[in-house]
């Protein structure tokens, strides 16, 4: 008889544990962040395609773009393809578009950051969701793994690492994504396994998130009494400069007129006006051709609008048509450029004198070209120089009657007086001098 309470081992093998396995979610648990944790990415491959949750701290007129880089290990927007997401204010609806980046330069309808419908390419985009809430646009859209499109699109491999790009910018009036700031586009080697599952380096919620105070912007600048400007195109001056002014997106560039950003240019009906134009004449470089012209469009962008756009705008100077109809810009020139000497400083400088100091002139060989303006004495109060081949690049050209000028004493530019008051005053005082001197005969030289 075997004791009750004997303890005795049970014999090796006899004891078995089961464990019963974690089932394997079934939701994305895969999220990255970007641009200052402002952006949240969210993943899951699903066969051939993927779904993409895109949830972005912005306002209501910008969108967010995702998606992969031009180039292998680093983050380049040329050759990138990428979805551009945003709530559409118009129509009310929410939106996942399709892009490809040829160059960095506003789509023209052939080439530089355009849907790929525009371009002849397909929408490969499919929008699933979009909310809006508490500041936060939330967006789901999937698109295929490969797209058999070889030229606007690029492949996303079923595994392994790929170069991911993401940026946030305002929108212009096709709805069609403008020109981010430095601050809004990724700048490091982001790589993303969209094959992962379990990918999560998300800190926490977008709405506990502040958006800071933007810097106080620039006054505009002013010209008024000359005869000559001098067209050359730089930076918009980001938070200070071209959109606060002007309240319009910008594509990250502008005219500067006299070496002003986008001065408000006051002109006189019956007088002739020089334009010397230096924003480039390679038509094959679409970041760098920006003829100049005349017009009564507040956005510009003559040459890339359809026959129907073409029609609501009245061309005032520097356009011309051949003899088959077609329109051609008159005043493309060499490229010159203020380029920034080391980043953009627009945040950091209270004034725009402080920062013209940060960039350096530029210039490609060649000449200017120049375009000489008679003001139509029919011609409305208000008109702008504009860029012939991209949207908003420049702003006002205010129209007064013949004789305003001179009434306004030389008016003044950017807020300084002009010198001519000053030289008259000058002389006066000399001339009172040498007469005390005179008087008094005092040797003063």
């Amino acid at each position: 008889m075997i004791p009750k309470d004997l303890d005795v081992p049970p014999a090796l093998g006899q004891t078995k544990i089961s464990t019963t396995p974690t089932p394997r979610p079934t939701t994305p648990t895969n999220c990255r962040e970007f641009l200052d944790k402002r952006l949240q990415v969210q993943w899951i491959t699903k066969g051939d395609h993927v779904q993409i949750t895109l949830s972005a701290r912005i306002r209501e007129d910008q969108y967010v773009a995702f998606g992969l880089s031009g180039a292998q290990n680093r983050p380049q927007m040329v050759g990138g393809d990428v979805a551009v997401a945003f709530y559409d204010t118009v129509t009310r609806t929410f939106q996942a578009v399709d892009y490809y980046m040829s160059h960095p330069a506003q789509c023209d309808g052939k080439a530089g950051v355009c849907p790929d419908e525009r371009i002849g390419g397909r929408n490969d985009v499919t929008l699933v969701s979009g909310e809006r809430k508490n500041g936060v646009t939330t967006i789901v859209y999937t698109r295929p793994l490969q797209t058999n499109e070889a030229v606007n699109d690029r492949p996303i491999p079923s595994q392994g690492e790929v170069n991911v790009i993401a940026a946030f910018g305002p929108l212009n009036s096709r709805r069609e994504a403008n020109a981010h700031s430095m601050a809004d586009k990724t700048t490091d080697d982001v790589r993303i396994d969209f094959s992962s599952f379990d990918d999560h380096d998300c800190s926490g919620s977008l709405d506990n998130l502040v958006d800071p105070d933007g810097p106080k912007p620039w006054p505009p600048a002013k010209i008024i009494g000359e005869n000559v400007f001098n067209a050359k195109i730089g930076p918009t001056g980001g938070k200070r400069g071209y959109t606060p002014i002007t309240g319009q997106p910008s594509w990250g560039i502008a005219w500067y007129i006299n070496d002003l950003l986008i001065p408000e240019i006051t002109v006189e009906r019956g007088q002739t006006y020089t334009f010397v134009v230096e924003g480039g004449d390679d038509s094959t470089n679409p970041a760098r051709y920006h003829p100049f012209y005349v017009t009564d469009s507040r956005e510009g962008g003559f040459g890339q609008k359809s026959e129907e756009q073409q029609r609501k705008q009245k061309v005032y100077a520097g356009v011309a048509y051949n003899h088959d109809g077609y329109p051609y810009p008159t005043a493309a020139g060499r490229y010159c450029e203020w380029a920034h000497k080391s980043i953009d400083k627009a945040v950091e400088k209270e004034t725009f004198k402080e920062y013209l100091e940060t960039l350096r002139l530029e210039c490609e060989e060649g000449s200017p070209a120049v375009l000489n303006w008679t003001v139509p004495l029919d011609a409305p109060d208000l008109l702008y120089y504009q860029c012939y081949t991209h949207n908003n690049l420049g702003w006002k050209i205010h129209v007064v009657d013949p004789g305003y000028i001179s009434q306004q004493n030389g008016g003044n530019t950017n807020g300084a007086q002009s010198p001519m008051p000053y030289i008259a005053v000058a002389t006066i005082c000399l001339l009172a001098v040498a007469a005390i001197a005179v008087h008094n005969r005092i040797r003063i030289f």
